[in-house]
């Protein structure tokens, strides 16, 4: 187990399109409490403002909902990201909804800035969409966009106004660095619920994809050295982002903002995780989406503690 970890709570929801994923921390806190874990309480904490007060109003932009906020949010994120590498620790950030991955990326990019950060995405989507290409506009589904300065134009719907446009452009250059990552340092483990302008861009960039089936197929030893040995070999740094919904919705839990069924098994999550965070290159990781009011039983959270009993060995 690592000694100088640092959690970080971001309740921000903003970026979801289902409420509810705010609580997704005090239900884990809850569930550490019912088993006597301290865990939570002997690790040093930071909190981030979540700016949810938002959510009360109608936002501005259609296609990039709650965009203004959300860049204060995401630059809140990335100053105590960069501020936690700066002290020598290890963040752990639990986190409302995945949009807020972004902020880390930003503050992993700042602290290492001529450096390759490699990106371990374990999801049921691929978060690839733009303002141009969004069917809803919540910019959940559009963190990884940010991060490769990605618009997209060749799925452009049309109907983008030049103040989206404008917000748009602030977000992906948070920091001033931009891009933030390469396409050809992301990994996606567990993704299938995918839409064609992500197809396109996963096909383009030639984005290394294992979808549950595959990786079964190659089995989870293979898949784990595969992205160390070859994938993110040449990456300094990586970064894990863990979206509850790569779970099977059915043989584990539906408590999150988007369950997909076929998806990742608890022992499957167990495994690959604890091997990528004791990865001397993983520099920050990321746990996200849970939602307790979709939730039956509180099953998904604590379906995620005995992952994180696991993984972090608490």
């Amino acid at each position: 187990m690592k000694n100088n970890l640092t959690l970080v709570f971001n309740r921000s929801e903003l970026g979801a399109g289902t409420r509810g994923s705010s609580l997704g921390i005090d239900s884990i806190l809850i569930e550490a409490s019912k088993r006597m874990k301290t865990f939570f309480i002997d690790t040093p904490r930071i909190n981030i403002e979540d700016k949810n007060e938002f959510l009360f109003k109608k936002s501005k932009y259609k296609w990039a909902k709650y965009a203004a906020p959300l860049i204060d949010v995401y630059n809140d994120i990335s100053k105590k990201v960069f501020s936690i590498l700066n002290n020598n620790r290890f963040p752990i950030i639990f986190s409302g909804d995945h949009s807020n991955a972004y902020g880390s990326i930003c503050g992993l990019k700042k602290f290492y800035p001529n450096d390759e950060i490699g990106i371990i995405w374990i999801d049921a989507h691929a978060d690839l969409h733009s303002p141009y290409t969004t069917p809803s506009g919540n910019i959940h589904g559009m963190p990884l966009a940010m991060a490769l300065n990605e618009d997209n134009f060749k799925f452009e719907i049309g109907d983008v106004d030049i103040e989206t446009t404008k917000v748009w452009d602030k977000l992906k250059k948070i920091d001033g660095i931009y891009p933030k990552i390469k396409p050809s340092n992301v990994v996606y483990i567990g993704l299938r619920d995918t839409e064609k302008e992500e197809d396109y861009l996963i096909k383009k960039h030639k984005i290394n994809v294992f979808n549950p089936e595959k990786v079964r197929k190659i089995g989870l030893k293979k898949m784990i050295a595969t992205i160390k040995n070859k994938i993110l070999k040449d990456c300094n740094h990586i970064y894990i982002s863990f979206d509850v919904d790569s779970l099977d919705s059915d043989k584990v839990s539906s408590g999150t903002g988007t369950p997909i069924k076929d998806g990742l098994l608890i022992d499957e999550c167990k495994v690959m995780l604890r091997s990528f965070y004791n990865w001397e290159k993983s520099k920050c990781m990321e746990i996200t989406e849970i939602n307790p009011l979709l939730d039956k039983n509180n099953k998904m959270t604590k379906s995620i503690f005995d992952i994180l009993e696991f993984v972090l060995s608490i």
